[in-house]
């Protein structure tokens, strides 16, 4: 398969394809799919990393907007706090993306690991957090509070992008108040959202592998499907223990790097 005068053997393809299928499953429980996906990408000989970080977006969008629609389907989450808040993290995520090439990325490494860690310690401390909603504001402060959150979140991931899916459900459950699995399913529109707005700027460059991204991106559904369904079917808490496992995953991955 050459893509973008880029070859790519049989092994890879099938490497990609299985990455891209991981990654739509552990997106659509809890967010992080993009640990998987994106280092795949970036073994793809030749491939640049502007390159992988949008063909990520390209699939990742075809995963999340299925798992968003299964979600509601199953979950009907309340578009009153996620449709505002998608719309501000869309804006937010293009001005991140078009601003990635101008900041370095080690400023935001160490704040984004020890607020990791923080959350880990919290959510380990505090079993009952997340296994029923309870909303800490009503109103428009709940609405200005829910922009905020998208907006910024959604810079991050137009700007640098490992874990949004996981901070989005960190920012539902630890400072708005919802359960686990409402956040899962209203993370999941708001994450479409911000892999929509960086890939309108990413796009506009010339940057995502079109023909490999719709590949991966339909591994991505698959997987995507299958997570939200077990994700509803399973509740709450499995959705906590698989939250859990993931920023474990990202607070060493981002150690790593950082060291």
């Amino acid at each position: 398969m050459t893509v973008s005068g880029l070859e790519l053997t049989v092994g890879t393809v099938v490497l990609l394809v299985l990455a891209g299928f991981a990654a739509g499953w552990v997106d659509a429980v809890v967010g992080g799919g993009g640990l998987v996906q994106l280092p795949a990408l970036l073994l793809v000989p030749g491939i640049s990393p502007v390159q992988a970080l949008a063909t990520n977006k390209l699939a990742g969008i075809m995963g999340t907007s299925v798992s968003a629609a299964t979600y509601y389907r199953r979950v009907q989450p309340g578009l009153g706090t996620a449709g505002p808040m998608a719309l501000a993290a869309l804006v937010g995520a293009g001005g991140g993306a078009a601003l990635a090439s101008l900041l370095p990325e080690d400023v935001f490494v160490p704040v984004i690991l020890v607020a990791l860690v923080a959350v880990a310690v919290y959510t380990v401390a505090r079993p009952q957090v997340g296994r029923a909603t309870a909303l800490r504001w009503q109103g428009r402060t709940h609405l200005l509070v829910a922009l905020a959150l998208g907006a910024g979140i959604g810079f991050y991931d137009g700007l640098l992008g490992p874990g949004t899916g996981s901070f989005l459900v960190i920012a539902l459950v630890g400072v708005l108040g919802y359960a686990f699995l409402e956040a899962s399913a209203q993370a999941k529109i708001v994450n479409a959202a911000t892999n929509l707005g960086a890939l309108v700027v990413f796009a506009a460059q010339g940057a995502p592998l079109w023909r490999l991204g719709l590949v991966v991106g339909a591994a991505n559904i698959a997987g995507s499907y299958l997570g939200a369904r077990t994700a509803v079917a399973r509740g709450s808490g499995f959705v906590r223990v698989v939250f859990l496992v993931v920023v474990a995953v990202l607070i060493v991955r981002l150690g790593a790097e950082l060291l």
